[in-house]
């Protein structure tokens, strides 16, 4: 297998291509080998819903798509990035104790620290911009 992989979607921006793009990165990263981990396979499930979510939700239509990006590099790190061409960077909003939604971005946060990752966004070349997630990749024994 090679110690460098890459995989990439471009999806609509609405409510249906979350699952999708959960779905896509779950497939590729079993290819992959998807480490023996069921809490690390459920916090890059619940990443990669959340940053989808944002993309739909938080772009206000300037966003037609959005493309989830994944970059493997073996023994190393895994990068998950979700691009759209909204120029805001994400920002934590309030999250009053009523409000359904606003905690995302908490989210995603608190999973990558939690497993050793970090969060880091840059802007694209049409305005837009890229929010990464990297992780420690532990390849699985055997």
């Amino acid at each position: 297998m090679a110690d460098h992989q890459e995989a990439t979607v471009t999806l609509p921006s609405a409510p249906a291509s979350v699952s999708t793009a959960r779905r896509f990165v779950t497939d590729v990263l079993s290819e992959w080998g998807l480490p023996d981990d069921p809490e690390a396979v459920d916090a890059v499930r619940l990443i990669v819903s959340e940053l989808a979510t944002n993309a739909v939700q938080h772009t206000r239509g300037q966003s037609p798509t959005f493309t989830v990006d994944l970059r493997l590099d073996r023994g190393e790190e895994l990068r998950i990035g979700v691009t759209d061409s909204h120029p805001c960077h994400p920002r934590r909003m309030p999250a009053a104790v009523q409000r359904d939604n606003g905690r995302g971005l908490v989210i995603i946060r608190c999973l990558t620290a939690e497993h050793g990752g970090r969060l880091c966004v840059t802007p694209t070349a049409d305005g837009g911009k890229t929010v990464w997630i990297r992780l420690p990749w532990t390849p699985p024994v055997g």
